[in-house]
């Protein structure tokens, strides 16, 4: 057994921190985050330290981090439960000689939904994975900040309720978040069991800096001629993060409400990435649609609106350009072609609108007729909304059969794939592993339209992995 931490010892005591907007400058943060990066290196896939003679470091890191967290917490008296949580999370991993680790504590008593306050900071330290970031759960340290704006609050206390959603900005991160992680969730934490997980976190600042990076790209790439509104957002980091927060809190409440022929999360469930596709899709698209009904509602009244109806009426217009421009120009062409469900989603609405008309590349200049745009892209969620309403009375087979229809119906299927040219009996009459099994890797390639886009805007989507809201 090791011995107990000596931080005063071995480190002596930093400065208290009282001030959370100082806090990222501070001596203790930056003892903090050193250690913290420092025994990353130490750290296995699990989050353990197996090396024996790497023990003695580990302590010292971790003696660290504790008094780094102990000096910066009167700067976040309303985290102080989950601070102290951690700290005994902390030397309970060291004393218990650095196994996996187990924060499972410090996790229940860190309630950030219960602070949802424009501007409120959160010092958050775990082992932990970070999607699109981290496969393996190493220790994280971060320092955040609540995006709430008055009229999010309104929105979130009417009729777009999600107690479970929380808005963050990034201040400052170690390694796991110097990627395209965009979130934080609890599930993502070393534990020692699965609790009620009672919220969910975005980095809008993250999502709106490389939209904006990205979007002017392909805009210039594509001589897309942006709608003022749409172009305002370019150059204004922060009426982009609003919007984000707007679209995410509608998308997020989306997962658990309409016909769902299953489980909202499709948690533990192992399905054809198509799927995927379709859900993520499915909660744009209801975001894009109340977004219209919003700005529709506002716009037709005749007395004065409040300051925040005023903005909701701003970003309910930002949020349709949003999810068009960040679907087509950034989903579809981002990532790997393996099982690609997000890019996928990008792919089927770019085709879709093509389709209908309202979206053209004609004499290599992308144009939309603005006026149909929105009644379209309903149409796309109404046709996604039907297939769920209908799937309620299938077979889970049936439905994945009628999902890919829907999907080929858009999009054209790889010549060599089973799906498209029929699955055999076997296969049909088997597991529902055989269906899976069967789908290729990229069951929908890219167009030659992405394949040309891909090329020219491969650097710039490369560019904003790390990106911060101060990046531009």
């Amino acid at each position: 057994m090791s011995t107990p931490l000596q931080t005063t010892a071995i480190i002596g005591e930093p400065e208290v921190v009282e001030d959370a907007a100082r806090a990222e400058t501070s001596a203790a943060w930056r003892m903090l985050k050193d250690a913290a990066i420092a025994i990353r290196e130490l750290q296995v896939k699990d989050g353990s330290v197996p090396d024996a003679e790497a023990r003695d470091a580990a302590q010292r890191h971790v003696a660290a981090i504790v008094a780094g967290i102990r000096a910066l917490a009167p700067a976040f008296p309303h985290d102080a439960g989950y601070l102290a949580a951690s700290v005994r999370d902390f030397e309970r991993w060291a004393a218990e000689d650095f196994g996996i680790p187990d924060f499972l504590d410090s996790l229940v008593a860190f309630q950030p939904q219960q602070h949802r306050i424009d501007g409120i900071r959160h010092l958050v330290v775990f082992p932990m994975y970070t999607q699109n970031g981290s496969p393996d759960r190493l220790v994280e340290a971060l320092i955040v900040e609540t995006i709430w704006p008055e009229f999010i609050a309104e929105l979130e206390a009417g009729d777009y309720g999600n107690k479970l959603f929380v808005s963050l900005r990034l201040i400052d991160f170690t390694p796991g978040y110097d990627t395209n992680s965009a979130v934080l969730f609890p599930e993502t934490v070393a534990m020692r069991e699965i609790p009620t997980f009672t919220w969910g976190a975005i980095f809008q600042d993250r999502e709106a800096a490389r939209y904006r990076r990205v979007v002017r790209a392909a805009s210039e790439i594509t001589k897309l001629e942006l709608p003022d509104d749409a172009a305002r957002m370019l150059d204004d980091q922060d009426l982009t993060e609003k919007t984000f927060v707007m679209w995410d809190i509608i998308h997020d409440r989306t997962h658990m409400r309409g016909d769902l022929p299953f489980d909202p999360f499709m948690i533990k469930q192992r399905m054809p990435f198509f799927l995927y596709s379709l859900e993520e899709l499915r909660c744009d698209l209801t975001a894009f649609r109340e977004s219209v009904a919003i700005h529709r509602a506002l716009s037709a009244r005749t007395d004065e609106l409040s300051r925040s109806e005023q903005e909701m009426l701003e970003h309910a217009g930002l949020v349709q350009y949003a999810v068009i421009f960040d679907r087509i120009f950034r989903f579809a062409i981002t990532g790997s072609r393996v099982r690609n469900y997000d890019g996928l989603g990008g792919q089927l609405l770019f085709a879709w609108l093509h389709q209908h008309g309202v979206l053209h590349w004609t004499d290599t200049r992308l144009t939309f007729d603005w006026d149909g745009v929105a009644d379209a892209v309903i149409a796309l969620g109404e046709s996604i909304d039907e297939l769920y309403w209908r799937s309620i009375d299938r077979p889970k087979t049936a439905h994945w059969l009628a999902a890919y229809e829907l999907v080929r119906s858009v999009l054209t299927p790889n010549p060599a794939s089973a799906w498209a040219r029929g699955l055999s009996d076997e296969v049909l009459a088997g597991a529902p592993k055989g269906y899976t099994d069967a789908v290729m890797d990229d069951e929908f390639p890219l167009s030659m339209f992405f394949e040309a886009l891909e090329k020219k805007m491969r650097p710039v989507i490369e560019s904003t992995s790390g990106i911060r809201g101060t990046d531009g």
